[in-house]
């Protein structure tokens, strides 16, 4: 395989920022207090919201239609860091027709009732659809649990069904064991930790490198055979972050192109310029011989393939002029 072509997408997120208040450790995408506030510009968010809208529109008959994998949302890092960006790219996406518009966050910033309520009501009127408020033990080592109380609470008041905590699980068991501050992991671990079989943990940034003693570890070889040409041509819940890469489903540091001219990614990626891209697509085990080429050093153990390919995508990114790692700071924050 010489080109790659890409499926338009259906359904995806835009980044606002990588930066956050947390640096939760099973985040996929390393963020952290640590980024730069490297912002998306207005220009660059509206050619991408643009784009992505005559793609999404044709596919959704109701475009108040809510689902956490359908239309687009806002995302990051922490949107509500910069509260005015995100409500002007509110406007902007919903002149545009976005459908299934909503944007996810931790709830830090909810600390108080009448600047909660008075921050969604403006979301809303601009053409906000829905929320997500995430409640997991990772985010409340950093969250008090009275601001994730208060951000649901208010939230569904705004957006009725469609304000959405993920996942109630947690946010009903946090509850139970009646906390209101935050509460480090070991700690919730003693308390209630059996909690954990209910969390949709994806082995794939962070949570490999600081929650490795949850999980099974196996050779490289093991992985070997096994290609990620399924996740590389996702046309669901894809990503663009703040440097408008387009980033396919939750492989983050692996840039598919510029997200200003999908038309250019969807019609063909040139693999001869992109051999990490090229490897993923034909067998890991092709990832990891480029790695050992450049000085890459087997570890012990993995915990599924998502792992040994963003280790040695980590160990590449540092030691290579490889187009597709982006962004660099990205494998820096692993390890926050």
């Amino acid at each position: 395989m010489t080109k790659l072509s890409i499926p338009s997408p259906y359904s995806g997120g835009l980044f606002l920022s990588y930066r956050c208040p947390s640096a939760c450790k099973h985040c996929m995408y390393a963020c952290s207090p640590r980024w730069p506030a490297d912002w998306i510009s207005e220009t660059d968010a509206g050619l991408v919201l643009a784009q992505l809208a005559e793609r999404m529109r044709p596919r959704y008959p109701d475009p108040n239609l809510f689902g956490l994998n359908d239309g687009l949302h806002f995302s990051g890092g922490e949107p509500f860091l910069n509260f005015d960006l995100l409500l002007r790219l509110t406007e902007i996406a919903a002149r545009l027709g976005v459908p299934s518009l909503f944007v996810e966050t931790n709830g830090f910033w909810c600390r108080e009732d009448e600047e909660t309520r008075s921050r969604l009501l403006q979301l809303r009127e601009a053409g906000l659809r829905g929320i997500l408020v995430s409640a997991n033990p990772f985010v409340l080592e950093h969250v008090p649990f009275d601001c994730t109380r208060r951000a649901a609470r208010i939230s569904r008041e705004v957006f009725g069904g469609n304000a959405v905590v993920y996942q109630g699980v947690f946010y009903d068991q946090f509850q139970g064991m009646g906390l209101h501050g935050t509460l480090p992991l070991d700690a919730y671990l003693e308390q209630g930790g059996y909690g954990l079989r209910h969390a949709e943990l994806i082995p794939n940034g962070r949570a490999p490198y600081q929650l490795g003693a949850l999980y099974h570890r196996y050779p490289a070889s093991r992985f070997f055979g096994a290609s990620c040409f399924l996740e590389l041509i996702r046309d669901w819940h894809i990503h663009v972050d703040n440097y408008c890469n387009l980033l396919p489903g939750y492989c983050a540091g692996l840039s598919l192109g510029d997200a200003r001219d999908l038309d250019t990614i969807c019609r063909g990626i040139e693999l001869d310029e992109r051999p990490v891209l090229r490897a993923l697509l034909n067998d890991l085990e092709e990832l990891y011989r480029l790695g050992r080429q450049h000085g890459y050093v087997e570890q012990e153990g993995y915990v599924v393939k998502c792992h040994l390919c963003l280790d040695v995508r980590r160990h590449l990114a540092r030691s290579g002029d490889f187009v597709e790692l982006e962004p660099k700071m990205f494998y820096e924050r692993l390890e926050d």
